[in-house]
Order: structure tokens, then C-alpha cells, then sequence
């Protein structure tokens, strides 16, 4: 007996919409669950390093600005303007090659000649080796830079010099939420040795820090967090010498606008120190009151 036509076609009509509704589900299967794709640490933690270095054979363009404000008494602004080629040669380290420039404010700080000027200031080198890559068996990265740099100009006086300095950080980082939530220490030592220019005698100097910073994704693009950062300063090598200490809290922003384009910011105040011989409950003689930073970077 033949079917009637409206039976065959209610059977047709579910396997009609099933057809056409195949690729779009195949889409929904294929679209990551996850916007929050993974992101390098390496800048996402303001002065506090983080321990990615990219990828083998990235190269990158960057442009950093350092400002510091306030000296005890009278006016003082200081910004370092640093242009930096990074190149990754293999996936275990990467290196940074900077041309540094200074631009300075002083005025009526005791202990300092005023002064006002901008100046080609330094070059830097620093490479970075990642001890261990952080990934599904291993929580924590490592990883370790040395930075030697000439100083033409002091970061402090604006006086003209040769200065010496090798500042050396060992940065280790982990991912508190996969893909959103991020925390990174610093252990950090620069000595340096200089003079004021043509005098015969040299100065040594050296600085210990420690700081701690946590980095949390609000938008896949967007990372938010806040940073503590501690440090000693000594007229010597070692910890003898002592001059002063201070301890910095602040924000700190990244923004990846593109996978190839991205910006990443910080700010912090000093909230504690004390200067060897001084008076009052910061050192504003060895360390500035607000320390600021801005970088953004190319990718080729």
C-alpha cells in the first residue's frame, strides 16, 4: 500500500533541517570554548620581569620610556627614552640591543646642581636565558638576564660620566589560573662602577631588589595587576656601605592589541624607605618618590 504523501514529507522535513544545520553545529565544535588563548609573560608584570622569551626566530621592535619624579626638596623629573631591537636566536634565550637617551629636570634639590638638558645617555645589552619553560609538567618558568650597560650621563645629576653597570635578574613566574591569572618574583643585584668625567677617582656602587607582582586578564586583550618591589642601596659590591632602602607599591597594565602589537605600563610610589643618616620615613636621596614605565613593541 503506498504511503500518503504528507507522512513521507513529515519525515522529510527533520532530516531536511538536520542537513542544514550540520555545518553549523560542525562550526560551534570547531570554535574554542576559550577566547583567553595563551599569553607571553614577559611583559605583562610592569618593572617585574616575566620569563617567557618568544618564540624561536621572533624579532621585535620596542619603545621604552622611564620617568622618575621627586627628589627630597626642590623640583626633579628624569625620563629615560630607550629605543631596543630583541631578537630570539633559539627557543632556550633571546637578547635586547638599546640605545638609551635621558632627559632631565633639576631644580633646587639639595645635594644636586640644577639642571636641565637631554642627552644621548648609554647603550645596553641584555641577553636572557630560560632555565626552565614553563608547560604542562613544569608549574614554574625560570629564567635569568645579565645586563651590561655604559652610562655617559648620570641617572641622577645629569653630570657627564662613565659608568659601568651589570644588573642581573632572576625572574620566576607561574600561572595562578590557566590562561588568566598570573603571578611572578624577582631577585635582582646591579654593581657599578663610575666617575664623573675625566676625575681619576672611581666610585662603587651596587643595588639589591626583590619584588613580587600578580597579573589577572579582565579581556582576552586587557591584564590588570599590582606589583611590590623592594631595594637596598650600598657604596660598595656587598652589602656593606649601606645608603638607603625603599619599597614601591603600584598598578600595572598590559594590552595586546594584535598578536604582533602590544603595550604594557606601570606605576608605582614609594610608600616606605629610609636613607642612611637621614630623617623621615623615605629615602628620596638614593630612590625617587614615583617611578613610572611605558613600553610598547613591534613584532616582525
Amino acid at each position: 500500500m503506498t504511503e500518503p504523501a504528507p507522512r513521507r514529507l513529515s519525515l522529510a522535513l527533520p532530516a531536511l533541517a538536520v542537513l542544514l544545520a550540520a555545518p553549523f553545529a560542525a562550526r560551534a565544535q570547531e570554535a574554542p570554548a576559550d577566547h583567553y588563548y595563551d599569553l607571553e609573560t614577559k611583559y605583562i608584570f610592569g618593572f617585574t620581569n616575566g620569563t617567557d622569551i618568544g618564540a624561536e626566530g621572533e624579532r621585535e621592535l620596542e619603545v621604552e620610556t622611564t620617568a622618575a619624579f621627586v627628589r627630597r626638596g626642590g623640583q626633579y623629573n628624569a625620563f629615560e627614552q630607550e629605543f631596543e631591537w630583541e631578537q630570539t636566536p633559539s627557543q632556550f634565550w633571546t637578547y635586547e640591543a638599546s640605545v638609551h637617551f635621558l632627559s632631565q629636570q633639576i631644580n633646587g634639590v639639595p645635594g644636586l646642581k640644577n639642571y636641565d638638558g637631554t642627552n644621548f645617555s648609554g647603550l645596553s645589552f641584555k641577553p636572557k636565558y630560560l632555565i626552565i619553560g614553563r608547560g604542562p609538567g613544569d608549574p614554574f618558568g625560570v629564567s635569568i638576564s645579565v645586563q651590561p650597560e655604559w652610562e655617559r650621563v648620570d641617572g641622577t645629576s645629569g653630570q657627564q660620566t662613565e659608568t659601568f653597570s651589570l644588573e642581573t635578574v632572576l625572574a620566576v613566574d607561574t600561572e595562578l589560573i590557566p590562561n588568566r591569572a598570573y603571578g611572578a618574583i624577582n631577585l635582582i643585584y646591579g654593581p657599578e662602577i663610575g666617575r664623573v668625567l675625566r676625575d681619576p677617582a672611581w666610585s662603587r656602587a651596587s643595588t639589591y631588589g626583590a619584588t613580587a607582582a600578580a597579573a589577572y586578564r579582565v579581556s582576552p586583550k586587557v591584564t590588570l595587576g599590582g606589583e611590590i618591589q623592594y631595594y637596598r642601596a650600598y657604596d660598595s659590591y656587598n652589602i656593606q656601605d649601606f645608603t638607603g632602602y625603599a619599597l614601591y607599591l603600584g598598578p600595572t597594565l598590559h594590552i595586546q592589541f594584535t598578536p604582533k602589537i602590544f603595550l604594557a605600563g606601570a606605576w608605582s610610589m614609594e610608600v616606605a624607605g629610609h636613607a642612611a643618616g637621614g630623617t623621615g620615613r623615605l629615602d628620596l636621596t638614593d630612590f625617587e618618590r614615583q617611578v613610572a614605565n611605558l613600553k610598547v613593541g613591534w613584532e616582525f
